[in-house]
């Protein structure tokens, strides 16, 4: 079959959260868009990776995207219209499915998918959005500080597709295009004498690359069998001790992210496997996505929950800087390790009630959109990085190094605002966690702007960030805004048939396109001074992992 070219204004490289904002937003505003995604599914850490979503403690209360509330509230809709729950379950305007304490809106990732397609739907059918689902960016071209080509595989049958677009947007997991297109990047830790970080480095280390996960979800069907075959690699994971780790990954112990003492917590906190509920931080209740409590009491289903747990984070290989054969040994080693996990809780875990083993666990599959429970692709948390024309640094937003009650800094340029704590994991150079407090702070446009191409905008977690401030702005909602203000500027931009750095450069341009954000597109470019300076100091829902 010939190549087939595709001409549009706006092509989106990537469907993750970021991407298909960027998209929506775009198309919304009237321009024609491409958006191309390597899995089935669009949404990324929320639906593919099938991570609940990561949020603040007001998400629900103030106005921050109208369009992120949009894809919240058609989340709860759907289980609203076909799920039979209870009238009490119905009735809450905060309804949260899997009563997971993880977030205030746990949710199959199967529904946020469906949700997520329910906003591209009749922008697909006005011929304003194409989307690419199982096409691989592998290629890009150049001509001087232009991108003018991405080129993809079509995973299904290795058909050619090219896009010719004006502007680009990385919008992939690890910032594919910034290599392929040879966008200057960082990849991993920036040192601390080039950031002036406190928690940086000494010394840059490439190799310094968060964790990995490749989550599952698991259903409890009392008094059945369901144990999955033990993976070759088991006795490996069973029994090998990182040095910054209290004992093998295959154990309820593991390190308070915070202090990094060790601390334990088992599957269910001295409560029956069948428990309704749970006031203590146990794993089952920590990201459970669909509770049976909120259901009628004929429906004849069970509990699900969503494991994303520090038992299974792989930090063994890093997936970037590194050689193909490697990146995919290091993604099969992820895999193998989640397998292995489940086989353990089933066969060897210690029970809360007595004995060893929970054989009653049964991998979802049809939940992550896959046959055997694991999600559709890995958890990402850290993508190489443009070389911004402004990068956000510790010293922006760290509560300690800015002062208790300095607040964040204020950024001119704001696109969009964000909230939570630094959150770093293990990562593949032997470090712990950095997990660190932070003010509520601000997205500004030049972290999205690269320095040496001048038609590709960061629309993931591939922005002006450092490894530090990385886990404070990768999460699912900050995720979302970074792609909503890259999808209004590229239509900004082409109606006004200008540059992004020039609009970034044009203070009076600037505030016009930031009019476009806050007056048309209802999105808040700033905090109260009361929440940005005061933050949270007591956790209304658990840190994220």
């Amino acid at each position: 079959m010939p190549t087939r070219h595709l001409h549009v204004p706006f092509a989106v490289i990537g469907g993750g959260l970021g991407g298909t904002a960027a998209a929506v937003t775009a198309a919304r505003l009237g321009l024609r868009v491409v958006l191309t995604e390597p899995t089935e599914w669009l949404g990324g850490q929320l639906t593919s990776q099938g991570v609940p979503p990561d949020e603040h403690e007001w998400i629900d209360s103030q106005r921050i995207s109208p369009s992120y509330s949009e894809l919240r509230t058609r989340i709860r809709d759907h289980y609203r219209r076909e799920y039979p729950l209870t009238d009490r379950a119905r009735a809450t305007v905060t309804l949260n499915p899997g009563a997971g304490f993880v977030s205030r809106l746990c949710a199959e990732p199967r529904v946020a998918h469906l949700a997520i397609r329910e906003m591209t739907s009749p922008l697909e059918a006005a011929g304003l959005l194409t989307v690419l689902t199982e096409h691989v960016p592998v290629g890009a071209e150049r001509d001087g500080d232009r991108l003018t080509a991405v080129r993809l595989i079509d995973r299904r049958g290795g058909d050619e597709v090219i896009i010719h677009a004006e502007l680009f947007a990385d919008a992939t997991e690890l910032g594919d295009l910034l290599e392929l297109g040879g966008v200057a990047h960082v990849i991993g830790a920036e040192g601390a004498a080039e950031t002036g970080e406190l928690h940086a480095p000494e010394v840059a280390d490439p190799r310094d690359q968060q964790a990995v996960t490749w989550c599952a979800a698991l259903e409890l069907r009392p008094g059945e069998t369901h144990v999955i075959d033990r993976p070759a690699s088991y006795e490996r994971w069973r029994t090998t001790v990182p040095s910054f780790w209290p004992g093998p990954q295959l154990s309820w112990v593991d390190v308070e992210p915070i202090t990094l003492e060790r601390r334990e917590r088992p599957l269910f906190a001295g409560r029956p496997a069948d428990a309704v509920d749970s006031d203590d931080l146990d794993l089952w209740h920590y990201r459970r996505i669909l509770a049976r409590r909120m259901m009628r009491e004929d429906w004849p289903g069970h509990d699900v929950t969503l494991v994303n747990w520090p038992q299974i984070d792989y930090w063994d290989r890093p997936l970037l800087g590194v050689r193909p054969v490697d990146a995919q040994l290091a993604l099969r080693e992820t895999r193998e390790l989640t397998l292995s996990f489940i086989h353990w809780v089933q066969t060897e875990a210690p029970r809360s009630d007595g004995g060893a083993g929970y054989p009653e666990l049964a991998p979802r599959g049809d939940v992550m959109g896959t046959a055997d429970g694991l999600a559709k692709a890995v958890y990402v948390r850290e993508s190489r990085r443009i070389r911004a024309l402004f990068t956000v640094t510790e010293e922006h937003i760290g509560r300690e190094m800015r002062g208790e009650n300095a607040g964040s800094a204020l950024f001119e340029d704001s696109v969009g605002i964000g909230f939570y704590r630094i959150d770093l994991h293990p990562s593949t150079a032997g470090r712990s966690y950095v997990d660190i407090d932070c003010f509520p702070f601000q997205i500004p446009l030049g972290a999205l702007i690269p320095r040496d191409t001048v038609n590709l905008l960061a629309a993931n977690k591939n922005i002006g960030s450092t490894h530090i401030t990385n886990g404070a702005y990768r999460l699912h909602p900050v995720e979302w805004s970074i792609g909503e203000a890259a999808g209004a500027l590229a239509v900004f931009c082409s109606k006004r048939r200008t540059r992004p750095d020039a609009v970034h450069a044009d203070l009076r341009v600037r505030g016009e396109y930031q009019r476009l954000l806050s007056g048309t597109l209802g999105i808040a470019l700033a905090w109260s001074d009361e929440i940005r300076t005061g933050g949270s100091r007591s956790e209304g829902v658990v840190t994220a992992r």
